[in-house]
């Protein structure tokens, strides 16, 4: 009897390639704030004071616009930049200690002061959150355009600043449809960007 000898062939078995994890989600990035950001009541401040941990805090701007820090109380904080106030804190604090070191950071800011304004003939008037660099183009197109009855050519931007108000020309038609980048000024904080209707 012949026997056959069954031969098997080996099979190379690939090992099931392990599905690399997902890399975690950043999060995302808040706002960068200006540094002439001015801080208004219901913003968030973190103040810290170097090599005195105790005396560091993250705290809210109250309603009345002050912060109380240990050592420190009713520090008025609306209208100052961060380091307009650092520098007024540092000044409290050398009372008690022997030339403090402060920073303020603004982590939430949720006060007018950071918020942008653009009303009148556009799609969606609105108020939008400020961010570092931001430019009118930028606050035009967050907003969905101008609407069907805007004159681009008369928006103006109201600022006010040291309790003064400037008005500053834009002509949003030339910047949009000619793409005259001199009619994209830089925002600030507090910015209103009015577009009016188109007379007929």
């Amino acid at each position: 009897m012949l026997w056959l000898a069954s031969m098997t062939m080996a099979v190379p078995v690939c090992p099931a390639m392990a599905a690399e994890p997902a890399p975690p989600a950043m999060p995302a990035a808040p706002p960068a704030i200006s540094p002439d950001y001015r801080i208004g009541p219901g913003d968030t401040l973190k103040v810290s004071v170097f090599q005195n941990d105790e005396l560091t805090a993250t705290l809210p701007v109250r309603p009345d616009g002050k912060i109380s820090t240990p050592l420190v109380e009713d520090m008025v904080a609306v209208g100052k930049t961060p380091s307009q106030l650092a520098r007024d804190i540092e000044k409290s604090l050398s009372e008690y200690i022997k030339a403090p070191k402060v920073s303020v950071v603004v982590t939430v800011a949720l006060s007018i002061y950071s918020q942008v304004k653009v009303i009148g003939q556009v799609k969606t008037p609105q108020s939008l959150p400020y961010r570092d660099g931001m430019t009118v183009l930028d606050a035009v197109l967050a907003v969905g355009g101008l609407s069907q009855f805007a004159a681009g050519n008369r928006a103006r931007l109201v600022r006010t600043e040291n309790g003064k108000q400037t008005e500053i020309k834009v002509k949003l038609d030339a910047l949009l449809n000619g793409g005259d980048m001199k009619q994209n000024p830089a925002l600030k904080p507090g910015d209103v960007l009015v577009v009016p209707e188109t007379r007929f």
